[in-house]
C-alpha cells in the first residue's frame, strides 16, 4: 500500500492528489466507472454508500449518498463532462450539505510499472471553498477509500 500525496498550495483554489495502485489501468478504471464496483470502495469505511443514478457519458449525471449507522445521510451529485475514458474522467462534484459549492474534478489513470497511478485535480470556486473541503476530512475519506480500493483490486486481480 502506498501513501496518498495531497497538494493544496496556499492561495490556490485547487487540490491535487496522487495514489499508486497495484493493478492494471483498465481494472482501476472499471473500479471508478462500474457502479457495482464503486459501491465497494468509495468513501470512508464507517459509511454505507447507495447510488441513486450513475450515467457515465458526456452530460450524464450522477448522485450517491453515504449513510452512517445513526441514520445521517450525506448526498453528493454532479455532471460528467467529455467522454469518460481510460485517459480520464472529468466531472463536477457538489456536496448537498453545502449547495452551490461546486468543484470541477479530473481523474487520470497512468500506467506505471505494471500498476496504475491515479491523479486527481479538484478546482474549487474559491480558496475558502477549497479550505472548507480540506478541513472537512477530505484526505482522510479519500485515504480510507483508496485502502478499500486496494483490497478490491487485489481480489479482482486474484480472480482474473
Amino acid at each position: 500500500m502506498t501513501e496518498m500525496k495531497v497538494t493544496a498550495e496556499p492561495g490556490v483554489p485547487q487540490v491535487l492528489t496522487e495514489r499508486a495502485l497495484d493493478a492494471p489501468r483498465e481494472l482501476v478504471y472499471r473500479a471508478f466507472t462500474e457502479p457495482d464496483l464503486l459501491l465497494q470502495w468509495l468513501g470512508p469505511r464507517r459509511l454505507t454508500m447507495t447510488i441513486d443514478h450513475y450515467d457515465l457519458r458526456h452530460g450524464g449525471t450522477w448522485r450517491y449518498v453515504h449513510s452512517d449507522d445513526d441514520g445521517n445521510a450525506y448526498g453528493f451529485h454532479g455532471v460528467f463532462h467529455g467522454e469518460p475514458s481510460l485517459d480520464g474522467i472529468v466531472q463536477t462534484f457538489e456536496f448537498e450539505g453545502a449547495p452551490g459549492h461546486v468543484s470541477m474534478d479530473t481523474v487520470v489513470f497512468e500506467e506505471h510499472d505494471g500498476g496504475t497511478i491515479v491523479r486527481t485535480n479538484s478546482v474549487f470556486q474559491s480558496v475558502e471553498a477549497r479550505d472548507a473541503m480540506v478541513q472537512s476530512g477530505m484526505a482522510d475519506g479519500m485515504t480510507q477509500g483508496y485502502e478499500r480500493l486496494d483490497e478490491l483490486v487485489a481480489k479482482l486481480v486474484a480472480n482474473s
